[in-house]
Formats: structure tokens, sequence, C-alpha cells
């Protein structure tokens, strides 16, 4: 039996990313744009939530899910993801985080749990909040900057043209990536989707 396994409470399912229109082209948006896709999957529309968060519940594969987008600065986001966890009770186990990740091409999604921030301020915001880091993760590529661009500024910008072509098919993609870890061996997981 795989170690998630079982419906033993809810998943949190969180899309780091900054609030408001301005900022929801930007590749550093692109762990909300996944979670948009599963609140689509499951039929659901976003509310505001206490937690400072927008919330979606329903089922994903079976599995009882939190959709959460926090309505904080991605610096921030560590209180909003804290307030849902202790609300709904749920473990760091069963907490995703979906969020951009430099290090990894930009068609690519990779899955782990635990481990550092590597620079990324909304997850040092979520371990310090969570007291933890032992959460999964959902790191969807964005690449590199070109030249000498300041990867905070990158981050911050609209993905390119040539980018939003292929867009739709990496967030389905990372999309596809949660819904397989619910209740599922991490390992597992990550022979397939680290394998694309």
């Amino acid at each position: 039996m795989a170690p998630n396994s079982g419906d033993d409470g809810p998943w949190l399912v969180v899309g780091l990313g900054n609030p408001g229109p301005k900022y929801a082209g930007n590749r550093h948006n692109v762990g909300q744009m996944v979670v948009d896709l599963l609140a689509e999957r499951i039929g659901g529309r976003f509310t505001k939530h206490k937690s400072r968060a927008e919330v979606v519940e329903g089922r994903l594969g079976g599995h009882r899910v939190v959709l959460a987008k926090p309505l904080s600065y991605m610096n921030e986001s560590g209180g909003p993801v804290a307030g849902l966890r202790s609300y709904y009770r749920i473990p760091p186990g069963r907490t995703i985080v979906v969020h951009d990740e430099l290090d990894i091409p930009f068609d690519a999604v990779r899955l782990k749990r635990g481990g550092g921030d590597n620079g990324h301020n909304g997850l040092r915001s979520i371990s310090t909040s969570l007291g933890t880091r032992d959460y999964l993760r959902v790191r969807v590529g964005i690449g590199r900057p070109p030249g000498r661009q300041d990867p905070a500024d990158f981050v911050l910008r609209d993905f390119s043209a040539v980018e939003r072509k292929d867009l739709p098919f990496l967030v389905d993609t990372a999309a596809d990536a949660v819904e397989a870890l619910l209740g599922a061996d991490l390992a597992a997981v990550q022979n397939t989707f680290h394998a694309k």
C-alpha cells in the first residue's frame, strides 16, 4: 500500500503567485495557473477564505482536495498556507505546493518532498510559517533568464509569445502531476513525470 493511500482527510494544493490582474500572466504565477486548471477540472469556483486565500473544495481522482491561491504577495505566502493547514487540519505530508522553478527548463515538471527553497521567497515563507520543509512540491520549469537579466525581474515578466504557445501543455502536465500525487507513491509519480 502506498504511504499516502486511503482517504484520511483532505489534501491541500496551493498554487503560488502574486495577487491581481497585473501579475496574472507572470512566470511567477504559473502555480496559480495550475490550480486554476484543477478548479476547472472539478467544476469549482474560488471563494474567499478567512485565511487570506481563495479556495475551492472538491474531489480529484477520488480524493478530497482544498485548492488554494494565497491573496498575499509571494514572499508572504506562508501565513495563508499555515492558516489553511490549521483550519482544515491537514498534515505536511498531504500538502502540495505548486510553484515556478528557474533551474528547470521551461517545458518540464519535477516533483519532490522537502528540500531547500533555492532562493524562492514563496517557499521560504511557507517553510518558515509551517516550521517544516517536509511538504510536496510540484516544480514547474520556467527556465533561466536570458543573458544578464536579473532573475527577480525575469519571474515578474509575462511568458514570451513563443512560450505562451506551449504554456497550456505545461500547465496541463503540472495539473496531471498534482492529480497523480494524490494517494500515490512519490517515487512512482516521479518516474512517470521526470521521464517526460
